[in-house]
């Protein structure tokens, strides 16, 4: 008998071995999107050095690769033009397994903290605008579809991560990123074909949590010893959420990148734009198709801790705002107008709606070629000083601004620097803003909602608001 359960157990594993079928990273599941017109891998393990037969049903070609001796293996399909038809994928090594209801379309990758992460549900006490609509209605967009990659943390780079691809229902949309599914719902609209979306956020994390060793090394404030880390708050810790939540999904064919995060590295806004340009950089270079486009999220007001009035998050502002102009391919979208008083203790404001949109009009117009799509609001170029006032000039703002009277936010200072509320007058023939102060009679500098709460009402005419400045630094 002892003979005959050896006997049994070889036979048992030869033939798993023989018919062996193919295993596949979650995220290479049933309902995912593919971007379409591109050349896509498609990968898993198999046995050592087995022959694996790839075969999609948009054209019924059969792709032909091997795995490695570690059971490893890749495929590159190439996919036709976006579509609302539903495809099978077909991965065999002798035995298929069957991926259903595939869509061609536009896939994207949004990450971040926790206001990428916030699902239409909204957080406890964190309410989200319209949610009780926008999931009403989230079933009309079946070609929407997501995969929100559960918070992970790894020391070492990792191969898989668990998340698998949900379609846009009622059920699923409550707890798909807010900010990015009206992101994707602007461009399912815009371009009519299917949006995917892969949500890899973690609420409290900085930029450092999102970044390789190899940069990470080069930073003289970080240790990387596993007790230094360990010794930190899960959310406060570098390298950990890059290791396990973007490194394993490198393989995946995206169009591009949407990100909203900074507020965990307020007080460090004097390295803050180098560092993510570190980290698009390195992004880049692992997905390796080109200078996908860095779509981000300024910041919204907020009361940090050195108050309503206080700069901290006024200076990451602003490094976010230059971190364009070492970004190649990137853009940042305003929110200063998008926060209303009773929030300035919330870090979560509510309007992910627009949010959302301004990325996607960013997208439309700067990916998609869509140029009549404004993406930026006024952004300022420069001042003069004439007869004691500061008249103030601005970059996409050619036809004028939102408002003859009652702007808010702006303030000026003589060359003691103290700043206090300017008086406005607004030039709309010649589309730029005076600002003044009856005592103040030799003006140095202006500043636009330059604090950590401060809500302006300054906009272009296609409503974009105007991004926060100060003078005094240029």
């Amino acid at each position: 008998m002892k003979h005959l359960s050896i006997l049994l157990t070889l036979i048992l594993f030869a033939t798993s071995t023989l018919f062996a079928t193919v295993t596949l990273p979650e995220i290479m599941s049933d309902n995912m999107v593919l971007q379409q017109n591109a050349k896509v891998k498609i990968w898993g393990k198999s046995k050592a050095n087995a022959n694996i037969t790839v075969t999609p049903s948009w054209s019924n070609e059969k792709t032909q690769t091997k795995s490695d001796k570690n059971g490893n293996w890749t495929a590159v399909l190439e996919t036709p033009a976006g579509s609302f038809t539903k495809h099978t994928l077909t991965i065999s090594d002798g035995e298929p397994v069957i991926l259903n209801n595939v869509l061609i379309g536009e896939v994207w990758l949004a990450s971040g903290q926790s206001n990428m992460e916030m699902p239409l549900n909204g957080f406890r006490n964190n309410p989200v605008m319209d949610a009780n609509e926008t999931i009403a209605l989230s079933g009309k967009n079946k070609g929407i579809r997501f995969v929100t990659i559960p918070k992970n943390a790894a020391m070492t780079p990792q191969e898989t991560v668990a998340g698998s691809w949900k379609e846009s229902t009622p059920e699923n949309a409550a707890w798909f990123s807010a900010t990015a599914y009206h992101f994707a719902k602007m461009l399912y609209d815009a371009l009519d074909v299917p949006v995917g979306v892969i949500v890899s956020s973690w609420g409290g994390t900085r930029v450092e949590g999102w970044t390789s060793r190899e940069i990470l090394e080069t930073y003289s404030d970080v240790d990387l010893s596993e007790k230094a880390i360990e010794a930190l708050n899960p959310m406060a810790r570098p390298l950990v959420m890059y290791n396990a939540m973007i490194k394993p999904l490198i393989n995946y064919t995206i169009k591009g990148f949407i990100w909203y995060q900074g507020e965990s590295n307020v007080g460090r806004h004097d390295v803050y734009a180098q560092r993510l340009a570190n980290m698009v950089k390195l992004w880049r270079n692992d997905w390796g198709l080109g200078e996908l486009p860095f779509y981000y999220v300024e910041i919204a007001p907020f009361v940090y801790g050195d108050g309503e009035t206080g700069t901290s998050a006024a200076y990451l502002r602003e490094a976010q705002f230059k971190a364009q102009s070492i970004i190649p391919n990137s853009g940042m979208i305003s929110t200063n107008d998008l926060v209303e008083k009773q929030e300035k203790r919330n870090i979560h404001p509510k309007n992910k709606t627009e949010v959302g949109r301004r990325l996607a009009y960013m997208a439309l117009s700067q990916t998609y070629g869509m140029k009549n799509i404004a993406s930026r609001g006024p952004e300022y170029k420069s001042m003069e000083i004439k007869d004691g006032k500061i008249h103030l000039s601005f970059h996409h703002a050619d036809d004028g601004f939102n408002r003859m009277i009652s702007a808010e936010g702006f303030e000026i200072a003589g060359s003691d620097n103290v700043f206090v509320p300017a008086d406005v007058e607004i030039d709309l023939n010649n589309r730029i803003i005076i600002v003044s102060h009856k005592e103040i009679s030799n003006p140095v500098a202006a500043r636009y909602c330059f604090r950590n709460f401060q809500i302006g009402n300054m906009a272009n005419t296609r409503e974009l608001p105007m991004v926060p400045f100060r003078t005094d630094n240029f």
